[in-house]
């Protein structure tokens, strides 16, 4: 049975044609993946889709380090369609490959950067730990500041919601590179 609820763009309520036109017209450009299944709600779709334009776009954080954080969430996730478009986004905005290839293996990386290294540590304790321990939690306070440590929560929390939409209704991974399949406990992931 498919989940994936089918969007007809040419039957829209108004509602629905509102919220659609404000994504399409938005810096995302396109409604896709699972911006559509939340169109089948679009009181919760104007208001999601608002919350990611600040998450992605709007917060104090650097596209690097809101990409890095993305792709945190997106493996602790195994959120395909989150990883094939965004793990582009974070190299071209200067996610080094290799941190890239880690976190899809679910592994530790060690940044030479103290400020992509804190948002690293910072969704790694939130999303596997479901807390941010106090060195992760002072380092990006000291790297980063109160605000863009609030605002970290925040792309945390968005993209979990998306990844939650997108493995709840199956929403197809998308062409870009694939998230490698991992055995074991997200509770395993990063230790090493």
């Amino acid at each position: 049975m498919s989940r994936l609820p089918i969007l007809d763009e040419a039957a829209l309520t108004p509602r629905q044609k509102q919220v659609f036109d404000a994504i399409a017209n938005g810096p995302r450009g396109t409604v896709v993946g699972p911006l559509r299944v939340w169109l089948q709600s679009p009181g919760l779709a104007e208001r999601a889709q608002a919350l990611g334009q600040y998450a992605r776009y709007d917060s104090v954080l650097p596209m690097h380090l809101s990409e890095l954080a993305i792709l945190v969430t997106a493996r602790v996730w195994s959120s395909g369609f989150e990883w094939s478009h965004h793990a582009p986004i974070a190299l071209a905005s200067g996610v080094p490959a290799e941190a890239i290839a880690a976190i899809g293996m679910g592994r530790r990386f060690q940044f030479g950067d103290a400020q992509m290294q804190a948002v690293f540590d910072f969704a790694v304790d939130l999303h596997r730990d479901r807390r941010v321990g106090d060195v992760a939690y002072g380092a990006a306070l000291a790297a980063l500041g109160q605000e863009a440590c609030v605002d970290l929560v925040g792309i945390c929390g968005y993209y979990t919601l998306i990844s939650m939409t997108i493995n709840t209704f199956d929403v197809p991974d998308g062409d870009g590179p694939r998230l490698p399949a991992l055995d074991g406990p997200v509770s395993d992931y990063f230790r090493t």
